[in-house]
């Protein structure tokens, strides 16, 4: 692969989180620790709703989704990221450098479309309670995740082959922890106008349209909140859409900081900061959002762990 695109580059040096030689290894327990919640909570939110009858619905198959999104994606980021803790230094491959680059943008872009359908399901679980079932069959549930998987995969590929049509000549130290977009781009050694041109446009397109949707959908059912006389409607209402709207607010939010195009060293140090919130901290407080605020999860919970204990 490194051959295609004539950069002399074979390998890349990872700098990591922060180059303090004293924060090493406390951030190394750290993140260890945020990896260990992360895979449990959502390996035990995955296997309690295929597990639990009770769970097979609409909103818990997408919640499903997004927590098999979530462990994949820490699997994807978090072992690296552990490594430039402990190692001198953190060396990963051209080839295996552009895999990762897929893989995270392949998560966070189906990511992106899974959030926007589980606002669609709400807004239908809200204003339209009598057609629910009709509206979110099956079927229509499978194509939204299809459809968000192919859209991920899609863009994924756009992205990670822009970069590998770039040369890399000089240095190979990304001022990251992981292979991302705009670190690779500022080591090209071939103009990187077009690459820059044609990534924006895609994360724009994704971020404008899932965004949206999800106001429009929250729009409207905050229009039909409104005319809910009962407090006891305006509870339940809320209490739908709580975990998502929460779960929204850290991951495009995060997002958002972290893409804020600036060039200097200091902003890039921001950036890193930032990104930790979307690939470590969001995949580790999703499954707990979705059980400690839902009360279907946590009698799920509480009757699997009496199947265990007896």
């Amino acid at each position: 692969m490194a051959g295609e695109n004539d950069s002399s580059v074979t390998e890349f040096i990872l700098i990591g989180f922060t180059d303090q030689a004293q924060l090493q290894l406390p951030l190394f327990f750290l993140f260890l620790l945020n990896y260990m919640v992360t895979v449990v909570g959502n390996l035990s939110l995955i296997n309690l709703i295929c597990l639990d009858c009770h769970l097979h619905t609409p909103m818990y198959f997408f919640i499903f989704n997004l927590s098999f999104i979530d462990l994949c994606h820490s699997f994807v980021i978090t072992p690296k990221l552990l490594m430039s803790f402990v190692s001198e230094k953190n060396i990963i491959s051209f080839a295996r450098c552009m895999t990762q680059l897929f893989f995270f943008c392949f998560f966070v872009h189906s990511e992106c479309y899974v959030l926007t359908a589980m606002a669609y399901d709400r807004y239908v679980a809200i204003c339209k309670p009598l057609w629910y079932t009709i509206t979110m069959s099956p079927q229509v549930c499978s194509l939204l995740m299809f459809g968000s998987y192919v859209m991920g995969f899609a863009g994924a590929m756009v992205h990670t082959g822009n970069m590998v049509k770039l040369s890399f000549c000089d240095s190979n130290l990304i001022n990251h922890y992981m292979c991302d977009i705009v670190p690779l781009l500022q080591l090209s050694c071939s103009s990187a106008y077009a690459n820059e041109l044609v990534d924006s446009i895609i994360v724009s397109t994704v971020v404008l349209i899932s965004s949206l949707i999800i106001f429009f959908s929250y729009a409207l059912i905050l229009s039909n909140i409104l005319h809910i006389s009962s407090a006891q409607g305006w509870s339940k209402a809320f209490s739908t859409c709580d975990s998502h709207i929460i779960t929204v607010a850290f991951f495009y939010g995060s997002g958002l900081f972290t893409h804020l195009k600036t060039s200097s060293d200091g902003s890039m140090c921001q950036g890193k900061f930032f990104s930790i919130f979307y690939t470590n901290i969001v995949p580790m407080l999703n499954p707990l959002i979705y059980s400690l605020r839902n009360k279907d999860v946590k009698l799920a919970l509480k009757k699997a762990l009496k199947r265990v204990a007896n």
